[in-house]
């Protein structure tokens, strides 16, 4: 089965699934305002100026960002983008290679680090941040917490991974708060489980570095006293994607363990579950619930760390991995979280459609990626196969739980959509990013760089091409161009560069001021393809109205088809709109580049536009 016939495939099934009973839950009414729009920014490359970009690089010859790099001026650039949220990526102490020894920082061995900089999420020290992003490695929790400061009078609010599923083989806190033990200190490995060991084990057995596969070899060859294809761990622990090998494979996640949530070798769970009646109940009721159970230990350290960094003043977590974690420990946590600051921005990767309600309703998340629904929709669309038929079933199956889906186009997981692997063309994620950040009452994110068409070309040397490397010192040239020199003002981007970050710019402040993406949604896509002569699957349409405001959205998908369509807009929409017959001016609020009508005449109305490639319109009615 080819890439277009398995998307058939998957339409349909959707929309048979759509039409089966609707989810008992009500659709969640969004309690804010205005919409939220989080900037995702890898910490360590946001302010490096280096561009030599070596495979396989040090600090020394590829350069690194600091936490000083985030300026007054750049975080300033960065809210007038749009951003009410940000996201830096990498902030916890997690294994690198550079010798830190002088700072009482023990050595991490290459042959559980992937890349010379290190994975994010192999966290290292709860406790403590990156050394590699402060100027002075001593004074590096300080750092952090000025930039925290700086975010903060800036207008926007701060977020940091925290990564519940597993840590780093080699964990060692050092600046543990009094009482507070590491994770594995007290475990009993002798034992493969225990309901209060913070690891599974693998008693007997001594770990083994896994076979290196296609020609790998840590820090791409390069010599280093503990590149020796061994690390001392008796007995072995279980590898962080839940390997039960002592020696994991190659493609295994093999530079972390897993963390023991209580949950026992064959599945079965050593904690009270939560009844299903909790999945109506508030933050507040699930806290009660756990108040008085007796709980695995890593559910208690996990709540520390979270509360520290409450307490150091982060507004709000992205937990990586949520689904490897049993989701009554989510209800424990996120519960915990709220009661200290009920305005917490939780945000979960879940990619099990399955999963989602249970981890919104009875895990207590704020919001999920929209991953394998929407943004998977979209790509398709975007590489040329998709259709976007597509789009407006997706939204109708997850109507009651459309709020909790976070949208995005771009991510550090995700290739970059001007990389040739994705769209090979970033003009190609504008009508995408109009759909991706109006659709929905939910928050929208996009990724350093995204809004200026960075391609993630570079061979970085763990981190391949098509993806900016997490795991890597490396430059990223289309965002360094927008730094220009630290001087955060796109001095060096090109005019087409310049253009994309404004049209970025004009979306996503129209975004978070608009009443209306905050209120009601009708697809008008499927009336069209019926009613309005040349309207066809590359084409997409839907409005969304408050009592204040009236949109009619309009995106065209195609690289070079244009469109001159007789929009309809549907009798129950203008009834609802309360709209005699009659001619009404409109406002198109991202360009203002065309200023139709929209004429109701025996209750429907039609819009004439001209839709050249690539262009959407967000018309508003006053």
């Amino acid at each position: 089965m080819n890439a277009k016939q398995t998307l058939i495939f998957l339409t349909i099934l959707t929309i048979l699934s759509a039409c089966k009973e609707e989810p008992s839950q009500k659709p969640t009414v969004p309690t804010m305002k205005k919409k939220e729009v989080v900037y995702q920014v890898f910490t360590r490359l946001f302010g490096n100026t280096n561009t030599n970009n070596k495979p396989w690089g040090t600090i020394e010859e590829n350069g690194v960002g600091k936490f000083a790099d985030f300026t007054t001026e750049a975080l300033t650039e960065i809210k007038d983008l749009g951003i009410t949220h940000i996201w830096y990526t990498g902030v916890p102490h997690h294994a690198v290679i550079r010798d830190y020894t002088a700072y009482g920082i023990s050595n991490d061995d290459p042959d559980v680090v992937k890349g010379r900089a290190g994975s994010p999420y192999a966290v290292k020290d709860y406790y403590n941040v990156n050394p590699d992003l402060a100027i002075d490695p001593s004074e590096r929790l300080e750092e952090f917490k000025a930039l925290v400061q700086r975010t903060h009078n800036a207008g926007m609010k701060v977020i940091i991974d925290i990564v519940p599923n597993h840590v780093a083989r080699n964990y060692d806190g050092l600046t543990n708060p009094e009482g507070v033990e590491d994770f594995g200190a007290s475990d009993d490995t002798s034992k493969a489980y225990d309901k209060n060991n913070n690891f599974y084990y693998i008693p007997g057995e001594a770990f083994q570095v896994p076979e290196w596969q296609d020609g790998y070899l840590p820090l791409g060859g390069d010599a280093h006293r503990l590149a020796d294809a061994k690390f001392e761990e008796v007995p072995a622990k279980w590898t962080g994607n839940g390997s039960r090998l002592a020696r994991p494979h190659f493609n295994d996640w093999y530079e972390t363990v897993k963390i023991n949530y209580g949950v026992r070798p064959d599945g079965t769970k050593d904690f009270e579950e939560l009844p299903e009646e909790y999945r109506q109940k508030e933050y507040k009721e699930h806290y009660e619930f756990w108040k008085d159970k007796t709980l695995p230990d890593s559910w208690y350290k996990f709540k520390d760390i979270t509360q520290y960094w409450l307490d150091f003043g982060v507004d709000g977590f992205r937990f990586d991995m949520a689904e490897m974690v049993p989701v009554e420990f989510w209800s424990y946590l996120n519960s915990n979280i709220k009661m200290k600051n009920p305005d917490a921005f939780l945000l979960a990767e879940v990619y099990n459609p399955q999963l989602y309600r249970d981890y919104i309703h009875k895990g207590k998340m704020d919001y999920l990626y929209d991953k394998v629904e929407l943004y998977d929709s979209i790509k398709h669309i975007m590489k040329g196969y998709g259709w976007t038929d597509h789009i407006p079933v997706v939204q109708k199956g997850m109507a009651d739980i459309e709020h909790h889906m976070l949208h995005f186009l771009e991510n550090h997981d995700e290739q970059r959509i001007a990389s040739p692997e994705f769209a090979g063309n970033a003009q190609l994620g504008k009508p995408a990013m109009v759909v991706s950040a109006t659709i929905s009452t939910s928050p929208t994110m996009i990724y350093f760089g995204q809004e200026v068409g960075e391609p993630g070309a570079e061979d970085a040397g763990f981190g391949k091409p098509s993806r900016t490397s997490i795991f890597d010192y490396i430059g990223v040239p289309h965002h360094q161009r927008w730094v220009n020199d630290k001087k955060f003002d796109g001095g060096q981007l090109s005019e087409e560069e310049k253009n994309l970050r404004d049209f970025y710019k004009r979306l996503l402040n129209f975004t978070i001021n608009s009443e209306a993406l905050m209120g009601n949604y009708q697809e008008i896509h499927f009336f069209n393809k019926d009613h309005t002569e040349g309207y066809n699957h590359r084409v997409l349409s839907y409005v969304r109205w408050s009592d204040s405001e009236k949109l009619i959205v309009l995106s065209n998908f195609d690289v070079e088809k244009s469109y001159s369509l007789n929009l309809k807009i549907p009798e129950d929409v203008i009834a609802q709109w309360q709209l005699p017959d009659g001619t009404y001016p409109l406002t198109e609020m991202l360009f203002q580049q065309t200023q139709p009508q929209l004429e109701v005449k025996n209750g429907q109305g039609q819009v004439q536009v001209q839709l050249e490639p690539l262009e959407s319109f967000i018309f508003q009615l006053p």
